[in-house]
């Protein structure tokens, strides 16, 4: 029984899954919409909010929060550049909105294998 247990396993094991997550995250703020699976676009939806969250409550933090954040946002992405781009590029766009800052649009079924995909994107600012 799966009582109580939460995420998307996405049929791989955890390293896999955490390699996945941090990939489809950098592909969505590098390219601001991705298409993707609609399991998988659920399960980087959160984390991609959290970070926008991160960089936009980092604005009217202290320097010391500034770098936290970015640290934070690094250990996450990997990525240096698209942190810089988090921080100084998206965030900011987003300034007055309090949440919801993806959109998923059903595209339709695959055509292999009949999963279904949807469009995830920035929403604009």
């Amino acid at each position: 029984m799966r009582h109580q247990v939460a995420g998307y396993h996405l049929g791989r094991n955890k390293d896999s899954r955490a390699s996945l997550r941090r990939t489809l995250i950098n592909q969505l703020f590098t390219h601001e919409r991705i298409q993707t699976t609609h399991t998988k676009a659920l399960a980087i939806r959160g984390d991609a909010e959290r970070l926008i969250t991160l960089a936009k409550k980092s604005a009217e933090a202290s320097d010391i929060e500034k770098v936290n954040a970015r640290r934070q946002a690094a250990a996450q992405m990997g990525d240096a550049d698209l942190v810089k781009k988090l921080f100084d590029d998206i965030a900011p766009r987003y300034k007055t909105r309090s949440g919801g800052y993806t959109r998923m649009v059903k595209v339709g079924p695959r055509l292999g294998d009949a999963a279904e995909m949807v469009l995830i994107e920035l929403v604009e600012g």
